[in-house]
């Protein structure tokens, strides 16, 4: 917040000139902030001076010459007033300002004695004021200050005409610098704010995307895959029926129908795999291969520890995925799935004795299909893993992932 640059330099200024202030009666910048503590004790020490200036003038004048200078001075006391309201309001009050400063030209050539109350009212001026005519009030009061000194010397002290208009200018330049800093300040402090709003919006976004990819994955690896089996069954029973061969298509169809059925439920019901994640991990493998690929085989390799939910999560999914493109497009023989077991991490092969193919041709993501090894590959990469694929047309295929599991000391939830 610019606020403390913005106030602190005129409650230090002398009778001198000013610079464009960013007060709440200029045109077309940001309204100066109040600090009440600051305007209190300026104000107060206006009045403070102005008397001691008084008491002053009233010692060392005749009667007479007392009557105008406390005639200007009640005046002056009173238009500050009205000023200091004014500007706290954030209400207009050029004319009234110059007003003042006009009276206290008047005053502190007649009464150089009340010179120092300058100190106040350049403060003022600066707050009420923005612009060229801020420059003008806080110039006239140097001046006006600079010609009542020069003149209370009776013109033989130079140093008193040039002192006032020096500090005013070094004033004016330390102004101005503190109120481009303020500027400065707000700007930066703006752009903070709009490139924090930025940023949520963009979390915000990306946060909708990763969880669309999330349930388009467990779409893929449940309900799509266990679709596409079971029509692949239906086709073959209807192409035998009503043979024996035929019936036993249809009854492993409607098995995987009520699996996705399950799968489904599940899907609405927290995205879990109730049937799976209640088993050990190679066990539940197993299920999940032999879902898709009756004769699957498991190979567990390594000391069995307890791996992370969403670890075993992944695991189970690569599974499924994996074993649906063998039953739908290897026409292989032996499907072998190996679990290991390292210090700090657990790996998985999927192997098939199928048709392979070429990992580099295999056709893109579209409605006809495509997402499987996608799919697979964003579960591994996004818990930190490795996942990899290495196929030959005709020399079958092995799907590998290797993901990382906490050590000993943070192993606290999961199954082995």
């Amino acid at each position: 917040m610019p606020t403390r640059a913005s106030v602190r330099a005129p409650a230090d200024a002398a009778p001198a000139g000013g610079a464009p202030a960013t007060g709440p009666f200029s045109t077309g910048t940001p309204p100066r902030p109040h600090l009440a503590s600051i305007d209190v004790a300026v104000h107060l020490g206006f009045a403070v001076l102005l008397v001691a200036s008084l008491v002053r003038y009233v010692m060392r004048h005749s009667p007479a010459d007392n009557l105008l200078v406390l005639g200007l001075a009640a005046a002056a006391c009173l238009l500050y007033a009205v000023v200091a309201v004014l500007a706290r309001r954030e209400r207009p009050g050029a004319p009234w300002m110059f007003v003042l400063v006009a009276v206290w030209a008047v005053l502190v050539i007649a009464a150089p004695s009340f010179a120092w109350c300058s100190f106040a009212l350049f403060f003022l001026s600066r707050s009420a004021l923005a612009g060229p005519a801020a420059y003008a009030a806080a110039g006239i009061t140097a001046t006006a200050t600079a010609a009542g000194l020069f003149r209370m010397t009776n013109g033989t002290d130079v140093a008193m005409l040039l002192g006032p208009l020096a500090v005013g200018v070094m004033l004016t330049l330390i102004y101005d610098r503190i109120q481009r800093d303020a500027e400065e300040q707000r700007r930066l402090h703006a752009e903070v704010t709009r490139a924090q709003g930025q940023l949520a919006a963009s979390e915000r976004r990306a946060g909708t995307i990763a969880e669309r990819e999330r349930v388009s994955r467990e779409i893929h690896d449940t309900v799509t895959q266990g679709l596409a089996s079971s029509l692949l069954l239906l086709e073959a029973a209807g192409r035998a029926w009503p043979s024996a061969t035929a019936r036993a298509d249809l009854g492993e169809a409607t098995a995987l129908l009520r699996g996705n059925l399950s799968e489904t439920r599940s899907l609405v019901h927290e995205l879990a795999s109730p049937g799976l994640d209640t088993s050990p991990l190679p066990d539940a493998l197993l299920v999940a291969a032999r879902r898709y690929v009756p004769d699957a085989r498991l190979l567990v390799t390594g000391e069995a520890h307890p791996v992370p939910a969403e670890t075993r999560h992944a695991l189970l999914r690569v599974v499924q995925s994996a074993a649906a493109n063998i039953k739908l497009h290897a026409s292989a023989t032996v499907a072998t799935v190996t679990l290991g077991f390292l210090p700090e991490s657990v790996t998985l092969d999927i192997y098939d004795d199928g048709a392979g193919f070429d990992p580099a041709a295999a056709a893109p993501p579209s409605a006809a299909g495509g997402y499987g090894l996608r799919a697979m590959r964003q579960r591994v990469e996004q818990l930190g893993g490795v996942f990899s694929v290495e196929s030959t047309p005709g020399d079958g295929t092995i799907v590998a992932a290797q993901l990382p599991v906490p050590g000993p000391g943070a192993r606290t939830t999961g199954r082995p």
